[in-house]
């Protein structure tokens, strides 16, 4: 970096050059710095143990007068409750910027690098959760919606592409699994979160109820700053040129599926292949945040007394056995939509990123149409197997499109591509819950048991999984047309400093591991696994 007088300029603390890994490095602690962002942010799937408790802040309100409230008096009334549909747009709003973000800064991220977007993620997941913290002290809904919604998903979306080009960089013999072993952290972050939220709203209920949630969204808010910025300053990127030990990159055409050349972003959009990308992971999302949705009602009105467990003794025992079990099964669906990250991202790797998504739809399609039949049969442990393999396959159609899109557009511009396919989700954390809701109600309406009311919702979710196996048949590798020319790849690099910085392509990442570098991967791992121990010991309510 030069000033205006040509005199040469250190790089900041947050730039891109500052950030390229010297001789020695080891490439395997890039993975544990991308973990503890996305294992922060991933608290967006637990966020619902707040709804309940939001609803019930206030004592001796006027029911007949907060009966009647308008857009407007409900965002800013102090007297009167939220109801549970006045909160739960908190987190369609940051699903819906986190897709919005990730595809506005994308671009800039790409060139600012991946430490200066962790650290302003840290600044906004963070920042935002204690300004919504401070919305619930003063009763003020719309700056719940501010802090944890709009605030909070611009964190969210900058949080979550921050690594993947980085990643796919340091790992490009193991693109899939090196962006699983990342976004596995997105799908387990509720398995931490979720307890420490429940415990701290316990500390905190001595001082009251508004007090309870408020405090916990700003300790929360700050734990979360903390750890995505030990995450970004954690980050280095690969130097130009460098490679693993002993690597040799396919030669060309023999993967036909995998480019040797880079697509620029602004023509990766006008490209077939992006769209037919998009379609496939807005069709496979949409399907399996219809099963998420519907999961533990299914359970409970399917099933009923006939859970383990809930058969015996009176009511009481009964409805408590049956929301234990409905609880357990919340915890499997975390548990597996995690691990089906790690586990088929990396699976791609051996079979292909097309082969993948084929399994997840021809898979999901068998196993969607097969959920009422197992439910009519009152086969139970069919039942939940069957929904934890489909959520695996959720999470891992998260986990595989940043390799599906290397494959495809190449590595040089992977992270902003990435950020631009996430509208895909944005749409379908929007759509796909509102469609099903409005497909089971209808059918509620109609007079269909509530037995038989999921039948149709899912038949139609298979056809949804058939439209996307279309859709990725018809991907192919991207025409030569649009590949970037040689100067257009030195000017993008020039963009990113590499034409500045001092890298060092044969000695960088190939350093051995050392004892402390465990540390990392501890700080990450031990609270992942006592997640993972705590789902289970709710799960264990369906055995």
């Amino acid at each position: 970096m030069t000033s205006i007088t040509g005199a040469s300029l250190a790089p900041g603390l947050l730039d891109r050059q500052a950030t390229v890994a010297k001789p020695g490095f080891n490439r395997w602690l890039v993975p544990p710095a991308a973990l503890a962002i996305h294992l922060c942010i991933g608290m967006a799937y637990g966020f619902s143990v707040f709804w309940l408790p939001m609803s019930r802040m206030l004592a001796n309100t006027d029911a007949a007068a907060c009966k009647n409230l308008g857009f407007f008096g409900m965002l800013f009334t102090r007297s009167c409750n939220w109801t549970v549909p006045m909160v739960t747009p908190t987190f369609e709003i940051f699903i819906a910027m986190l897709g919005v973000s990730a595809a506005l800064f994308g671009g800039w991220l790409e060139h600012a690098g991946p430490r200066k977007a962790g650290f302003i993620a840290a600044l906004c997941w963070g920042g935002g959760l204690v300004v919504g913290g401070f919305g619930v002290m003063l009763h003020q809904l719309w700056l719940l919606w501010l802090g944890c919604g709009f605030i909070g998903g611009i964190g969210q979306g900058l949080g979550y592409i921050s690594p993947v080009s980085t990643l796919i960089k340091w790992f490009p013999d193991r693109r899939g699994m090196a962006t699983g072993m990342a976004i596995m952290g997105y799908g387990g972050g509720a398995l931490i979160g979720a307890p420490i939220a429940v415990a701290l709203m316990k500390h905190f209920g001595p001082y009251g109820a508004t007090e309870s949630v408020g405090w916990t969204l700003m300790a929360m808010g700050v734990l979360y700053f903390l750890a995505m910025s030990a995450g970004a300053f954690g980050f280095r990127v690969a130097p130009t040129g460098w490679k693993p030990e002993g690597w040799t990159p396919p030669a060309p055409g023999a993967k036909a599926m995998i480019s040797h050349k880079d697509v620029h972003l602004d023509e990766a959009w006008k490209t077939p292949q992006f769209w037919l990308v998009w379609a496939v992971l807005c069709l496979n999302v949409t399907a399996g945040i219809g099963v998420i949705s519907m999961a533990s009602p299914m359970l409970q009105d399917i099933f009923g007394s006939k859970l383990i467990g809930a058969a015996s003794g009176g009511a009481v025992a009964q409805k408590a056995g049956i929301v234990a079990a409905a609880a357990g099964l919340v915890g499997l669906i975390s548990l597996f939509n995690s691990l089906g990250r790690f586990f088929w991202a990396s699976i791609s790797d051996h079979i292909g990123r097309k082969t993948t998504y084929a399994v997840f739809f021809l898979l999901g399609m068998a196993l969607y149409y097969a959920l009422p039949i197992l439910g009519h049969s009152g086969q139970a442990g069919l039942f939940v197997a069957a929904i934890c393999v489909i959520l695996t396959m959720y999470g891992g159609g998260f986990s595989t499109v940043p390799a599906y899109l290397a494959d495809l557009f190449g590595a040089q511009m992977v992270g902003a591509i990435h950020g631009r396919i996430l509208t895909a989700w944005s749409v379908a954390g929007i759509v796909g819950p509102s469609l099903i809701a409005l497909l089971r109600q209808k059918q509620i309406d109609a007079g269909v048991a509530h037995t038989l009311v999921y039948d149709g919702t899912l038949h139609i979710l298979v056809g949804m999984l058939a439209v996307g196996l279309i859709c990725n048949l018809l991907i192919f590798p991207v025409a030569d047309k649009h590949h970037m020319t040689d100067e257009e790849v030195l000017r993008e690099r020039s963009l990113q400093h590499e034409d500045i910085i001092p890298g060092d392509a044969v000695h960088a990442g190939h350093g051995k591991f050392r004892a402390y570098e465990l540390l990392p991967w501890a700080a990450v791992g031990v609270p992942f696994l006592i997640g993972v121990y705590i789902a289970l010991g709710k799960a264990s309510a369906l055995f």
